[in-house]
């Protein structure tokens, strides 16, 4: 199993700290979750079926002509590879570390590449993948660009993948309308924008034929009855979606900010991380961690990933905490 954020547990156990006394700022997911709805007794008692809403939901909330849901768009990361014979792709890094591994375990063989080194590379790969926005650096492509890259992986049978697990919170910038297009495949996270990732909810959008043969890879039944209630009230409430963007925004550039304050400008981020390159990234996890704020750590990159503060209060302990570090080192 690959590192990832969010391992709250194993660091209360390692630091001594009981769990409700953690800030857990590790793993890019927005900190004010949606209400949950009231689910009615059926959707527990019965197997799930597909008449529900959430399929028509989805199209209108992504803007794409068909949908999959899948338990989580990590399923469907680990699905895709087994839909192709054995290939040459390339995955656009640093990015979210289950893309290359779930390829390499499907046999295929993969090449970590630049945005610099996509051009000098893909008239000779399979398969191309990109997050966007990327996880951890926040970079994000233009539509146009990835475009460009599916219209000369397309003709020869190739797949443009691409991951907008980050997306909700700048919709116009998504391929979703163009998923009509054979051999372009957009994954989309439900967890992080709307703050549910325990539901493990997402969706596949591409054409037809393809969503059908992931569909056999998935299983039947594979969403529960619960979480498809839950996602089709969260994917129908407009209004709520324009505040969580808002409000993401807000804290994004007030969370870029308070690090600049302190000497730590980030190289990168979204409307729901930042993202630090230092070379002293372990030292400044391991400070903060003793005082009970979680970070995501990247060691190999020696950079460190900063989630959004919920509450106030949850911003003057991290200022405070910063303030302290910056004294411990100086």
């Amino acid at each position: 199993m690959l590192e990832h954020g969010g391992r709250l547990q194993r660091a209360a156990q390692l630091y001594g700290i009981a769990l409700d006394q953690w800030l857990d700022l590790s793993s890019g997911i927005a900190p004010w979750p949606w209400d949950i709805p009231p689910i009615p007794v059926r959707a527990w008692a019965r197997l799930p079926e597909t008449d529900d809403g959430l399929e028509v939901a989805a199209c209108v909330y992504y803007g794409a002509s068909q949908v999959l849901p899948v338990p989580g768009s990590q399923a469907a990361i680990q699905a895709l590879p087994r839909l192709r014979r054995s290939g040459k792709v390339g995955v656009l890094s640093p990015c979210y570390a289950e893309h290359a591994e779930g390829w390499r375990r499907g046999g295929h063989v993969v090449r970590e590449i630049s945005e610099a080194e996509v051009d000098f590379f893909l008239d000779s790969l399979d398969v191309l993948v990109v997050v966007n926005p990327n996880n951890p650096t926040g970079r994000m492509l233009p539509p146009e660009r990835l475009l460009e890259w599916h219209a000369r992986l397309a003709p020869r049978g190739g797949w443009l993948v691409v991951d907008e697990a980050f997306m909700d919170n700048t919709p116009r910038l998504s391929l979703a309308a163009c998923t009509g297009l054979i051999g372009l495949i957009v994954l989309r996270s439900f967890g992080k924008f709307f703050g549910l990732a325990g539901v493990r909810l997402g969706f596949v959008l591409a054409e037809r034929k393809l969503l059908n043969l992931l569909a056999e890879q998935i299983g039947p039944w594979a969403v529960s009855g619960p979480t498809r209630v839950l996602g089709k009230d969260c994917l129908l409430d407009k209004q709520g979606h324009q505040q969580q963007i808002l409000r993401c925004a807000q804290a994004s550039e007030r969370l870029a900010q308070l690090l600049g304050r302190f000497g730590l400008n980030p190289q990168g981020g979204c409307d729901l991380f930042q993202w630090l390159v230092t070379d002293r990234a372990e030292q400044l996890h391991e400070f903060m961690a003793r005082r009970g704020i979680l970070l995501r750590l990247f060691v190999q990159s020696s950079s460190l990933r900063f989630g959004l503060p919920a509450e106030e209060a949850d911003w003057q302990r991290l200022e405070q905490a910063l303030d302290d570090y910056l004294k411990d080192i100086s």
